[in-house]
């Protein structure tokens, strides 16, 4: 199984964040900064890459994976 990389806020930074990893990989002052180091990882990895808004809510998700790794309801 492929651990996903979540872009997510974090107080005034966004992070990155592996899936199910209890320590933040990165933290960065953007989210476009974030998404590119995170993008980077999950491409590196073959697997996906989760990015959340602000607000918490689910914002994208990219899959860099031949598998079927996303089950979203």
């Amino acid at each position: 199984m492929r651990i996903c990389q979540n872009v997510i806020p974090y107080k005034r930074f966004w992070a990155i964040k592996g899936e199910g990893n209890k320590k933040i990989t990165k933290k960065t002052f953007t989210q476009k900064e974030a998404i590119k180091i995170a993008r980077k990882i999950a491409k590196n990895q073959r697997s996906g890459l989760l990015i959340y808004g602000k607000d918490g809510s689910l914002r994208d998700v990219i899959s860099y994976s031949d598998e079927s790794i996303f089950v979203i309801d």
